[in-house]
């Protein structure tokens, strides 16, 4: 297994989500629900596959595969983090928009 192309699926994968999260968080700021739902939902299966991606790295380090710590696998580390980070935030700010819509709505 090449650990650094590994890594580069990795970032590809994890950064689609993490823009794709972004923009769903734009497009509830709009009031566009559905399709901030949409791109949630394109995130999300963006996000699985850079999960499935950061389990062969750690199933191949448990299998003895261990190559030296580098900066690329320490970046795809940390951008899984921020794309997880994402996730979870921009649930909340599509769920707060949609709350202060009907608020708005109700006036």
């Amino acid at each position: 297994m090449d650990i650094e192309q590994v890594c580069f699926e990795l970032i590809c994968h994890v950064g689609e989500a993490r823009s794709s999260f972004i923009d769903a968080i734009q497009q509830a700021k709009k009031g566009d629900f559905e399709q901030a739902a949409t791109l949630m939902n394109s995130g999300l299966e963006s996000f699985n596959l850079g999960h499935q991606v950061h389990a062969k790295l750690i199933q191949a380090e448990m299998e003895g595969m261990r190559d030296h710590l580098s900066l690329i696998l320490i970046h795809a580390e940390d951008q899984m983090m921020s794309a997880e980070n994402f996730k979870l935030l921009s649930g909340e700010f599509i769920d707060l928009y949609q709350r202060l819509a009907v608020m708005t709505d109700s006036r």
